[in-house]
């Protein structure tokens, strides 16, 4: 079954706000985080996404096995898409834990939409919208005012690390943003070509979760030193990873990669405001103005566009006039037929064609 590349606006409507849903969840993974200080990065991001992936190849594991043919037909989107997977935790996770919480999502989640775009760009020769393009420079403009909020804010960190650190976030954090369009674009691939976003889906985060079994063994024993510790991991496996990347599936049906990732960018705005409520960050006032601009982003990308329908008045128009015009210059004079005149013929060789209230125009 192949889903063709333009979709009905409520079907699109649909994918948005599934996507927006699991932006809104996966914004809670920072902060839920910080309630397991002794769990390592590495960790959390291999108790997240592992485990997380593994339960979506669980649950569509009947989806998975019919659409088998299919999915080895794919075999290199899904290795690519699941390795993806299986390093965009670890540098998501890593990025937060050494840039903060704000920071750490906002390079991870605002850089992903360039890195799309250019996927889709370079790889699928996609053309992009007017609309994209404002929605995404509103979008990159709120998430680079965020990452500049966060900046300025005294760090507790002395000495060379306080130049080291952030930068070192920074750029764990462009790794998460290309790892997350990849697998994006991958599970869109899938998708478009007739894999359904349950298969596509648990195949690649199956297989992602996998490769990040070896991390959680090696990383995992303070998951299992508390019970806060193994509830903060139970969470991020089931609410934000399986239920958050469910939704998202079913958004990639509907919406290109580079617009998912885009709408995605609602994410690290509700990281920021979680970061200040719950975790007691300071956001500047410059951090409110970019999640305004995100904000604005989202409301320029979920917008309905609407329509017009003007040629079709316009056609109905033309039939009208031509005939009336054809017929004054064509009548015969009252003592016979018209005599040939230059530029007659071509006139009364297309009288017949023209379809008249009386019929068609009779040619001597």
């Amino acid at each position: 079954m192949k889903r063709s590349t333009g979709h009905p606006a409520g079907s699109v409507a649909a994918g948005s706000l599934c996507v927006l849903v699991a932006s809104a969840l996966w914004g809670t993974t920072g902060t839920a985080a910080t309630f397991a200080p002794t769990v390592g990065p590495l960790a959390i991001g291999a108790v997240a996404m592992g485990l997380g992936g593994l339960l979506q190849a669980l649950i569509a594991a009947p989806r998975i096995a019919r659409e088998a043919p299919r999915l080895r037909a794919q075999r290199g989107v899904v290795l690519l898409g699941a390795m993806a997977v299986a390093l965009y935790p670890l540098a998501f996770y890593s990025s937060m834990h050494l840039a903060g919480v704000a920071a750490g999502t906002v390079v991870s989640i605002g850089s992903a939409p360039l890195a799309s775009a250019l996927i889709e760009r370079v790889v699928d020769g996609r053309r992009l919208t007017r609309r994209w393009m404002l929605g995404a420079a509103l979008g990159m403009s709120g998430t680079v005012l965020l990452c500049v909020a966060e900046a300025v804010k005294p760090h507790s960190v002395s000495g060379a690390g306080t130049v080291r650190m952030p930068v070192l976030g920074v750029g764990w954090g462009l790794v998460a943003g290309l790892t997350y369009a990849l697998y994006s674009w991958a599970a869109h691939r899938l998708i478009g070509r007739g894999v359904s976003s349950g298969a596509a889906m648990g195949t690649v985060f199956g297989i992602g979760g996998v490769l990040l079994l070896p991390v959680l063994l090696a990383t995992g024993a303070p998951l299992l030193s508390s019970w806060s510790n193994a509830a903060v991991g139970a969470y991020m496996a089931l609410v934000p990873m399986l239920i958050g990347y469910v939704l998202f599936g079913w958004g990639l049906a509907h919406v290109p990669a580079s617009t998912a990732t885009t709408l995605s960018l609602l994410e690290p705005a509700v990281a920021a405001v979680l970061a200040v409520l719950i975790v007691g960050e300071r956001l500047p006032l410059l951090g409110w103005i970019g999640i305004a601009a995100v904000v604005g982003c989202l409301a320029v990308l979920t917008t309905p566009q609407r329509t017009a329908r003007q040629p079709r008045a316009i056609t109905t128009r033309i039939p009208t006039r031509t005939p009336t015009r054809t017929t004054t210059r064509t009548a015969p004079g009252a003592g016979g037929p018209a005599t040939s005149r230059p530029g007659d013929a071509s006139v009364q060789a297309t009288a017949p064609s023209v379809p008249t209230g009386r019929g068609p125009v009779p040619t001597p």
